[in-house]
């Protein structure tokens, strides 16, 4: 009988393992892809589209091109999956049977309890919230005049929120838009915890985009058009975006196994406290030497996906597991047209930006699109990246 292993999502991680494990499994392995979306996004190249929405084409890949033609893929939101019976529950009341499940399902969007945020804020999780930001932004700067500009607020200074308000200043730009935008982070400096070099780096692209910084100040509460600040006075907005953190999804809150906040534990082989179940990507919280688990960023998914399907190859035939520790290669955030590099594996200079840096940025995501494709496919999305 055909061993069934089961890879839930189509993020980095998930595209990543079943891309993999396709390499790996004979005959004797039936393998169901499981995703709420019939293609993979781009998701670190997502912003572009609150610029221009045409890029989407660029940034996803239809499951078809990345699932060969003996793996099943299955479109549907999961709702729980039953680690007693070895059953994956969808949202629509079917199931799916399992030997091994991988859970790479990424994240959603923590609010940490504020007042308003969820239901006043928009979000960055997938290409329809992108699409919405752009829309947004669109009427925002329809309606707004030179004497009534549109005021946008950006929350969260990580990679995502500069990435986002750097492709709205584009939007501006383009379109000569009477429009404001603020950054907004409740930590002291932007990009938490990246060094002084590279915060420096980009608050001054950022402010040269003319894009008001606000630091050292916690966003208290959230309401239809205002948002409140522990300190500062209130600041009315026409459009906001919340980019300040994760979670797991609401999905695994009942599932028998160990996690935080809804995202799985797991080991250095990925595996879980069930062994039939690993765990990879931002669903997982994954064990490295050390205090700290691995990031949860695309880089270290890529990285992960190898290894996990590895892994799974390995637990199917009573092998034993290999570990896995994250290898940091360096961080690259664009603001709009540039971009920041900062501590590139085997260069020797530590923060640069310029042609270089924009190449570097367009070059990594098309390496992954080849990973998943083709060089061609890979080529052909270039511009958009």
């Amino acid at each position: 009988m055909a061993t069934k292993v089961v890879v839930l999502g189509a993020g980095y991680a998930g595209a990543g393992t079943i891309n993999d494990l396709q390499e790996k499994v004979g005959p004797n392995v039936e393998l169901t892809w499981v995703a709420d979306k019939d293609y993979h996004l781009v998701l670190h190249e997502s912003h572009r589209c609150i610029r221009d929405p045409n890029v989407q084409d660029k940034i996803t890949i239809p499951v078809g091109e990345i699932a060969d033609p003996g793996t099943e893929f299955i479109k549907g939101e999961v709702a729980d999956v039953d680690v007693d019976e070895r059953i994956v529950e969808l949202a629509d009341g079917t199931t799916v049977d399992y030997d091994y499940v991988v859970v790479a399902l990424g994240s959603q969007t923590a609010y940490y309890g504020i007042p308003g945020m969820e239901e006043n804020a928009l979000t960055l999780k997938n290409l329809d919230d992108a699409l919405e930001i752009h829309e947004q932004v669109k009427q925002a700067a329809e309606d707004a005049t030179r004497d009534d500009r549109a005021t946008i607020v950006v929350g969260g200074a990580g990679l995502s929120g500069i990435q986002s308000a750097g492709e709205i200043a584009e939007f501006r730009d383009k379109h000569r838009a009477p429009m404001d935008i603020y950054l907004v982070e409740a930590l002291e400096e932007i990009f938490p915890p990246g060094d002084a070099e590279i915060q420096g780096a980009l608050r001054k692209r950022l402010e040269d985009a003319d894009i008001e910084i606000l630091t050292n100040d916690p966003i208290t509460e959230a309401e239809e058009s205002t948002i409140h600040f522990d300190e500062g006075e209130p600041l009315d907005f026409d459009v906001f975006l919340w980019t300040g953190g994760i979670t797991g999804h609401d999905c695994m809150d009942e599932v028998d196994l160990e996690n935080e906040h809804n995202r799985v534990n797991a080991d250095m082989t990925f595996q879980t406290s069930d062994e039939r179940v690993f765990a990879i990507g931002d669903s997982a919280v994954i064990e490295q030497p050390g205090e700290r688990p691995a990031p949860p960023t695309a880089q270290a998914a890529w990285q992960a996906a190898e290894v996990a399907a590895e892994n799974v190859f390995r637990a199917i035939n009573g092998q034993r597991l290999e570990t896995w520790t994250h290898n940091d290669k360096g961080t690259v955030v664009s603001v709009g047209d540039k971009a920041v590099a900062h501590d590139v594996d085997m260069l020797p200079i530590s923060t640069f930006g310029g042609f270089p840096a924009e190449t570097l940025k367009k070059l990594i995501a098309a390496r992954w699109i080849a990973t998943l494709t083709s060089w061609n496919r890979a080529r052909k999305s270039w511009d958009a990246l």
